[in-house]
């Protein structure tokens, strides 16, 4: 009861699991809530130390499974630290194609979850004087065709950040992280994985001199959850290997 309890939206595989993975080795108890069960039951099966692991089965758009994930942690481990909202969907093809439900589905998962889960994770964050981090995009402020459901949920995340921030403070702090190209081909469920063969016309595009890793989401989702960020809130880190700086002639 007295250790550190974070939840982990979307936590089971890809940028989610690395940093589920990376917290429970700074020694947090991580919660880690996803819908794909194949992926969540991979997880489980691969923990050499599932006493400070949970794992819930769930729909983050969904507002009761969300609130029962959310008593779930509070009656095994009594407090919730820090919320990381990764969970996302995208529907990327031409607008006409798109259905009402399709674009609805993608807001829901991606922004609406942000909204229910610190809405059921209010008091205990506060009460904790913990931290949310939400897992934003570059696509917030840069788009490439036939993404407008994923861009606009995207672009929700990023004011209700900062929405939040306000709302919340001084008890909790709320940022955002938008990462750029990060690959976690390797990291999906096994039945979806696959090693993604990189160019170096890949890793050049980047002014970093690379594409980006998991592990650079993580570590700096550590560094807000923590108290060495006690003085950051309402702030958007974008993670990309420099490409929202790079001017593009054609």
């Amino acid at each position: 009861m007295n250790k550190k309890t974070v939840l982990i939206t979307g936590g089971a595989q890809g940028i989610g699991r690395t940093m589920a993975a990376a917290l429970f080795d700074d020694g947090w108890h991580v919660a880690v809530m996803d819908s794909d069960a194949e992926a969540l039951n991979e997880f489980r099966d691969g923990c050499t130390d599932k006493g400070r692991f949970l794992f819930l089965e769930g729909d983050v758009s969904v507002e009761n499974e969300v609130a029962s994930s959310i008593d779930e942690i509070l009656k095994s481990w009594g407090r919730i630290d820090g919320l990381v909202n990764n969970a996302a969907i995208a529907v990327n093809k031409p607008i006409k194609e798109v259905t009402y439900g399709e674009w609805t589905r993608v807001i829901n998962v991606n922004l609406s979850s942000v909204f229910l889960t610190v809405k059921h994770a209010e008091d205990a964050l506060k009460k904790a004087k913990g931290a949310v981090v939400n897992i934003c995009s570059t696509r917030t402020f840069m788009s490439e065709p036939h993404t407008e459901a994923y861009s606009a949920s995207k672009g929700g995340v990023f004011a209700l950040t900062h929405a939040l921030a306000l709302s919340l403070g001084p008890h909790v702090r709320v940022n955002a992280v938008s990462p750029g190209w990060i690959e976690v081909g390797h990291l999906k469920k096994k039945s979806a994985a696959r090693k993604v063969a990189l160019s170096d016309e890949d890793h050049n595009q980047h002014p970093a001199g690379r594409v980006g890793k998991p592990e650079d989401i993580a570590s700096l989702v550590r560094f807000l959850l923590s108290g060495e960020s006690g003085f950051i809130t309402g702030a958007n880190f974008i993670v990309d290997g420099g490409m929202t700086r790079k001017m593009i002639y054609y």
